[in-house]
């Protein structure tokens, strides 16, 4: 497909997003539909010579049928077919999971239709179809009501993530905390672009590599397809993306690589209707043998659960808000059995300003499993402080790619075991690379990893003011986070 063509295609399905907003659809919801359309369209293409597949779509809800139709027989025949390709088996009953037509104007439903069934969407390149869909999702992610952001990791964090993890062909990758699949969807356009595959690893790219778990019928959708779009699976596929709460008990499945950033929030909990009527909450706990400690800490449970799944020379690297790194009592002991049952060898501390919810200070733990020792695995940390003294707004000054290249030096993926140190007390104070010893870090008060060394630049100097935009969202930043502790401890306090 040529450039002009291209951009005509990625115009048409961005136009008709805007178009669909003026009646109130929001990115979200045109999303759903877009997915709905083109999964039905590709499957009727690839039914079709050269392909001649049988795919398991009923005669009656074929792509032929719906391009029929118009009118009220179309809003009707559209929510029939929804309502009953949800209770199929498989990826395809996945993707329609508690399916619904969110486009109430029937002449711009077939519209989308009719601009669908134009394109030949099968020998369309992945990554233009990944392009545009992605490109949706971000805009979904920004979307401040919808709430999407939380199931959006900045795209330019993971891209650094993968090329200092350098995921490797014929290994498996898993994300028990899916989101929109930007992390394994990253990992295979690495393996894809650095390595020159056979057949076999292909087969095995495509159909053995990755697997994940999302709980939200709505985000696991489009994962789902995210993912078919980049030519990960197939329509017909076994499904290797799990509805299943993760946290709930061991899978008995073990991987190669885990690239994860778990939903931000402490607590894990349930909703429920008192006697009286009123909806309540209550903390969760996960009973679970092979968990270190048992607490209600979504975050330290991730922490657990991902050194389970992990094989025994596995490698992860997990996105964590600060009170992993501080937090006592059950904290400190997943943090201590972590140094010892794993090499925790680097640390990535994150600004604020690039997620989109708003006052999360996060972290990256990169560590490698190893197997039983009477000796802590981890000898020493290495800690970059990507934090102090940075500023990123989602708008005006966004975390790009580049911005994470001293970094990915610093942690030297080609040999991690080669470093060198930017931090020098006299020559380099604020160099942002430096390493700890075991020693110095199991001293600690509460083992805590919450380390920083640099100066923070006072705001006195007026020459040194950060851009208003800035200032304000970092002002936002930490009355969020404070308002999240209060809530925590307004939860303790019953």
């Amino acid at each position: 497909m040529s450039e002009i063509q291209t951009s005509s295609v990625v115009s048409k399905v961005w136009g008709f997003s805007n178009l669909l907003r003026d009646d109130g659809v929001s990115y979200g919801d045109y999303l759903e539909q877009l997915t709905y359309l083109l999964f039905l369209k590709m499957a009727d293409e690839f039914s079709k010579p050269p392909y001649n597949r049988i795919l398991p779509i009923p005669d009656q809800y074929k792509w032929t049928k719906l391009v029929e139709k118009r009118g009220a027989e179309l809003d009707t025949f559209y929510a029939e077919l929804l309502r009953n390709l949800g209770q199929l088996k498989g990826i395809l009953g996945q993707i329609f999971t508690k399916s619904q037509n969110k486009i109430q104007d029937p002449a711009k439903l077939y519209k989308l239709i009719d601009m669908i069934d134009k394109e030949q969407w099968s020998t369309m390149g992945a990554d233009l179809k990944g392009q545009i869909y992605e490109g949706l999702l971000e805009k979904n992610a920004e979307d401040v009501k919808s709430g999407a952001g939380q199931y959006f990791t900045p795209r330019a964090l993971i891209k650094a993530i993968v090329q200092c993890m350098r995921p490797e062909p014929m290994k498996t990758i898993a994300d028990p905390a899916l989101g929109t699949g930007g992390f394994l969807l990253a990992a295979y356009d690495y393996i894809v672009d650095n390595y020159q595959l056979d057949k076999d690893q292909k087969h095995f790219l495509k159909f053995n590599t990755f697997f994940g778990n999302e709980i939200v019928a709505n985000t696991r959708r489009l994962a789902l397809m995210n993912m078919f779009l980049h030519n990960i699976g197939d329509i017909d596929s076994e499904n290797f993306i799990s509805s299943t709460d993760s946290l709930v008990s061991d899978p008995g499945d073990r991987y190669d690589c885990i690239l994860s950033n778990p939903p931000f929030g402490k607590k894990s909990s349930m909703t429920f209707t008192n006697e009286g009527g009123e909806e309540e909450k209550d903390d969760l706990t996960y009973n679970r043998q092979d968990f270190w400690v048992t607490t209600s800490n979504k975050q330290l449970n991730f922490v657990q659960h991902i050194h389970t799944i992990l094989k025994i020379d596995g490698k992860a690297a997990i996105v964590l808000p600060d009170n992993v790194l501080f937090e006592g009592g059950a904290g400190e002991i997943v943090r201590k059995k972590l140094l010892e049952t794993t090499e925790l060898h680097t640390i990535l501390r994150l600004p604020t300003g690039i997620f989109y919810k708003q006052g999360v200070k996060a972290n990256v733990l990169f560590f490698d499993n190893k197997p039983a020792s009477k000796d802590p695995w981890t000898k020493e940390i290495w800690i970059y402080d990507f934090r102090t003294n940075i500023h990123f707004t989602l708008k005006k000054n966004p975390l790009r790619t580049e911005d994470l290249q001293d970094f990915i030096q610093c942690y030297n993926p080609a040999n991690r075991h080669k470093r060198t140190e930017t931090w020098n007390a006299e020559s380099n104070p604020e160099g942002r690379w430096r390493k700890f010893t075991y020693e110095q870090i199991i001293t600690r008060d509460k083992t805590s990893l919450d380390i920083t060394w640099i100066k923070d630049r006072s705001l006195a100097d007026l020459d040194d003011l950060p851009d208003p935009d800035e200032l304000a969202n970092e002002i936002i930043d930490n009355l969020e986070s404070v308002l999240e502790s209060f809530r925590d401890m307004m939860g303790k306090l019953g």
